[in-house]
This record gives C-alpha cells, sequence and structure tokens, in this order.
C-alpha cells in the first residue's frame, strides 16, 4: 500500500469508525452470532497474493461487526465501561506511526517524558498525595500498564522482593559486594528461596480476579480477607486475624490487594484501618490500592471522601483505568508507586545492550523496569490528547452525570412500582453502580397483605453523596452471617431463581446487556450506566424492561 491508496483507504475507514461509534439505531448490544461464526467464513490460509483495501473494509463491515459486543452503544450497562473518544483515537493514530517500542530513554526520549509529565498530571488531577508525583519527596512516580492486572502483578513482584531484600539485610546477608566468598552467596540464595516459599498474597474476597491470578503467576500462596455483608468491604480486625492465622502456620503475609471499589458492589475498604493493622502486624507488607473503575470519579474533589484519602500516602501503589471512565481507549492504566525504587529493585536487569549512558548518570527513567515486558507503547499519547481536548472541567461534568444517572435509577428501583415488582436494591448506588435482586417472596407479601396480613416491605435511609443507599430492604437473613444456613439458603433460592431468569431473559433479548453476580449466596444484577452515549431516556427505558420482564416471568411461572 502506497501513501495515496493509504490516504484514500484511511478517509474511507475514518468515515467508518465515526458512523460506527456515533449511530445506533436498530443495532443490539451483543450480537446474535454462535460461537465459531467466522472461520468458515474466512480462509484456512492467508492469501498469497495482495488483496484490494476495499475487500478488506468490506469484509469488516460484513464479517467483524456482526460478532462485535458494542460496549459504546447507550443500552450497554454491563462489567464496567470501556469508553473512547475521538481525541483519544487521534492519540492511537499518532502512536502507531510513531511505532517506537519506547523501552528505554533513548528509544524515543518524548516517549518517555510525556509519560511522566501525562503521570503528574493524572495524580494531580485525582487529587493524589505528593507522594505518588515524579518529583514528590519520597521518588515515587507514574507509569502507564497495559490494565489493573498488570499493575497488581507489577506490584506483587514489587512486595516479594522488597520483603526478601529487607529479611536478608536484617540477618547480615545483604548488601552484595563483589568480594563476597561462595559460600556467603549460596547461603543467601538458600536464604532467599527459603523465604520465597512462604509468602501469601491477600486480597478482600470481593477483590478482582486479578490478584489471585498474580499469585498464581508468582507461585505464591493466596488467601482472601472476609469482606462480609452489608458492606462488603475488607475491616482492619479481618486483616489483623487473617494476619495472625497466617503466622500461626509459619507463613508472612508480604501483599494485601485493596478495593476502591470492588467489582460487585463497588465497596470501598477501610483503608485507615487497613494501614494501622499493616503497620502493626506486617510492617513489610506491600499496600496496593486497585481503584481501576471508581479511581476515575476523583476528578471530582466531592468523590474524594477522607476516609480513603486521608490515607494513600500510608500506601505503596495506587492505580486507575483511565480506559475505563475517563474517554480514553484500551489501553491505559495509570499506576503509581510511593518509592521507584521499591518497585525497579525487583524487576531491573541492565544486560550491556540496554545501558545508556544517560540512564548510567540517573538523568532519565527507563520505564521498562517499571513492568514486566520490555517493550511498551506510545500510550502517554492519547491520554495527553484527551486531558487537552476535554479539560479536567470536561470530564467532571460527564462523571457527575453518570452518577446522577446512577441515583436516578436507584430511585427507580426503590419507587412504588420498583418495590411492588419486588426489586431490591441490595448494594449503591455507588459511582453509577447499582445493584439489585428480584425478591420472590415480594409476592408473597402482597398475597399476604391481600388476606390481611402484615406482608409491608419497607426501605429506610436514602441515597448517600458520594453515591452510596444509607438504607436497605430487610429480610429474614439479614441477621444470618453464614450464607450457607439452611434458612437463609431457603430464603434466597426462590429469589436467586427468579433474578437469574430475568437477567438471562433481558440479555437474550438484546436491547440490554447486564452483568451478573453472586454476593454471598445471592444472585444480583449489576447495572452500571457510566457509558457517554447513555442518557436518562435510556436508564428509565432500562426499568421499564426489567419490570416488563418481571412481569412476563411471573406470570409464565404463575407467581402470584
Amino acid at each position: 500500500m502506497d501513501a495515496k491508496t493509504f490516504r484514500e483507504t484511511a478517509h474511507a475507514a475514518i468515515e467508518d469508525i465515526i458512523v460506527h461509534v456515533t449511530s445506533f439505531t436498530n443495532r443490539r448490544v451483543t450480537p446474535t452470532i454462535s460461537p465459531g461464526y467466522l472461520k468458515p467464513l474466512l480462509p484456512s490460509r492467508a492469501p498469497a497474493k495482495p488483496e484490494s483495501p476495499k475487500d478488506i473494509l468490506n469484509d469488516i463491515d460484513q464479517k467483524i461487526k456482526p460478532g462485535l459486543t458494542d460496549w459504546q452503544h447507550p443500552n450497554y450497562f454491563a462489567f464496567f465501561p470501556a469508553n473512547l473518544s475521538f481525541p483519544s483515537l487521534l492519540g492511537e493514530l499518532y502512536s502507531a506511526a510513531f511505532n517506537a517500542p519506547a523501552f528505554n530513554w533513548l528509544c524515543s526520549p518524548a516517549c518517555t517524558e510525556l509519560e511522566t509529565i501525562m503521570m503528574d498530571w493524572v495524580a494531580r488531577m485525582l487529587g493524589l498525595p505528593s507522594c505518588f508525583l515524579s518529583d514528590g519527596p519520597t521518588a515515587g512516580g507514574g507509569v502507564i500498564q497495559g490494565s489493573a492486572s498488570e499493575a497488581v502483578l507489577v506490584a506483587m513482584v514489587a512486595s516479594r522482593e522488597r520483603y526478601i531484600r529487607n529479611v536478608l539485610t536484617r540477618e547480615g546477608l545483604l548488601p552484595e559486594s563483589p568480594d563476597d566468598p561462595e559460600e556467603l552467596i549460596l547461603r543467601r540464595e538458600d536464604r532467599a528461596a527459603d523465604v520465597r516459599g512462604r509468602l501469601v498474597a491477600l486480597g478482600s474476597e470481593q477483590a478482582h480476579s486479578s490478584t489471585h491470578k498474580g499469585a498464581n503467576v508468582l507461585g505464591l500462596r493466596y488467601r482472601t480477607v472476609p469482606a462480609p455483608a452489608p458492606h462488603y468491604a475488607v475491616t482492619g480486625d479481618a486483616l489483623r486475624k487473617r494476619i495472625r492465622e497466617l503466622r500461626a502456620q509459619g507463613l508472612e503475609p508480604v501483599y494485601i490487594t485493596i478495593c476502591l471499589a470492588t467489582t460487585s458492589t463497588c465497596a470501598i475498604d477501610d483503608f485507615g484501618a487497613i494501614a494501622d493493622v499493616a503497620r502493626e502486624e506486617a510492617p513489610d507488607m506491600w499496600i496496593h490500592v486497585d481503584a481501576a473503575y471508581a479511581g476515575g470519579a476523583l476528578i471530582c474533589p466531592e468523590f474524594r471522601s477522607p476516609s480513603f484519602m486521608d490515607h494513600l500516602e500510608r500506601l505503596d501503589s495506587f492505580d486507575v483505568n483511565m480506559h475505563k471512565w475517563l474517554n480514553v481507549n484500551f489501553d491505559a492504566s495509570c499506576m503509581f508507586v510511593r518509592s521507584r525504587l521499591d518497585l525497579t529493585q525487583g524487576l531491573t536487569i541492565t544486560p550491556a545492550y540496554l545501558q545508556n549512558p544517560e540512564a548510567i548518570k540517573g538523568l532519565v527513567t527507563d520505564y521498562r523496569d517499571w513492568q514486566i515486558p520490555l517493550g511498551r507503547r506510545f500510550r502517554a499519547l492519547k491520554v495527553w490528547w484527551v486531558l487537552r481536548s476535554y479539560g479536567v472541567e470536561g470530564l467532571q461534568k460527564m462523571v457527575r452525570e453518570h452518577v446522577r444517572l446512577g441515583h436516578v435509577f436507584a430511585e427507580l428501583c426503590q419507587s412504588q412500582r420498583g418495590q411492588g415488582a419486588g426489586l431490591e436494591v441490595v448494594a449503591g448506588p455507588a459511582y453509577a453502580l447499582t445493584v439489585i435482586r428480584v425478591r420472590a417472596d415480594a409476592f408473597r407479601q402482597k398475597k399476604q397483605m391481600t388476606n390481611g396480613t402484615n406482608g409491608t416491605n419497607k426501605t429506610s435511609g436514602t441515597i448517600g453523596v458520594n453515591g452510596h443507599a444509607n438504607g436497605v430492604v430487610k429480610n429474614p437473613a439479614d441477621e444470618m452471617n453464614d450464607f450457607g444456613n439452611k434458612a437463609a439458603v431457603e430464603f434466597h433460592e426462590p429469589s436467586n431463581a427468579l433474578t437469574k431468569e430475568v437477567y438471562e431473559r433481558i440479555n437474550k433479548d438484546g436491547e440490554f446487556f447486564l452483568t451478573s453476580t453472586v454476593l454471598q449466596g445471592t444472585y444480583v444484577i449489576r447495572v452500571v450506566g457510566a457509558n457517554p452515549n447513555t442518557s436518562e431516556k435510556v436508564v428509565r427505558r432500562l426499568f421499564d424492561v426489567i419490570v416488563e420482564t418481571i412481569e412476563q416471568v411471573r406470570k409464565q411461572n404463575g407467581i402470584a
């Protein structure tokens, strides 16, 4: 393809992209294809001779698009958002054109230096403490990882190596010296291996699965810390109990992921108490904050609760995905560390062919030492484009509107019509996420009321300033902590089956896309509308569809 053909094809592709991301008429959120649909549509081998750009563009339209889930669709309320914007796409286009692997400063100085500047912009935009700035008092800083899962893995590597170094230093086996005798070197290696075999990574039972996966990758044990209802958050007491249990088994907790906010409910762990317990019980333990989604809301000062903001400088690392809520297309996960040395000492390997004079003199940052891979993309360009194109105020306006829509949906569920349909707000609204279920017992209660008995179902409380519901619907299992208890199971089972059927039917119909989860034995539906294309009209339509679907399921199952 020469420049002339590229220009013509690129113009056509840009027009097609604009239509795809702005026009959703008569388009489902999810595809209707079956697994393996694509293989019969494509040749079994690559073409021997060039094919025309027109044919390739046509195949994208006819063969690829029918198999896409439309994450930008106004009716997408599943998982968490993966927002994009035209400024971000322009940054991505330039990044592809420059095609710089950027594993060290010398590869393309602008790649490294813009990333450092952008991470400082983002840290200040989120209100993070100065310890996470590149020129902060603790020599910390930020780096763009590919995902929050990568950030977890990198932090876990750093935690393991920092802990082992500290142990060896306390025992006089470090620092190393070129003159160390072989006996000392072997003793150091053996001791490191012994320590490594006893290390444990921790995570809330509500934490993202990436913490468990990271522990598996690194050969660490993994243990969860309880986060029970109604808040689904880790407390200091729960962490203290788990640490002491592990110590009694001869194991050593070296790392913990704490959440702002959890995947299932956007719950926030008790940062202050966790930091206090770590200092008292496990001072060498690395504390990593997973704020992949809700961290984006920190651009708005009203969402910076002192309950967590006041303790961030006591923690080791913090990560937020700009590719979720903040209009930067995937991938752009912003990881901040309190001490870059703690991070790089666990990841730095510098053969002769990667050395450069500037890095040797300590004048520059080599981001290859802040991540698992060697090469890296010029992601900072799209962050730069987005922040300059929207401004902080533009992004704040968007986030506030999404949070408002979350309140609208929750209020609809708690309205007379919502309660009459059996809807219960299990958690939220929090950061535009509301977690609901359909209560089978609500219909039995209505029948009891008809017969003159008291079967009222009351919701108390209001929706809090930061998006959390202060009141919840009461049920007979609320007093039970063990959802394996027979009474709890018997209470939840009909509601779980009803909620699951409503959820599956809505997704099958294809007008909306939702996701579900299970909270300690309770099957629930997650509704998160943090999509720039979503509106209040769409949110109200979703509520109507949920209520109408409940009525259909009830009738078909003979539920009064």
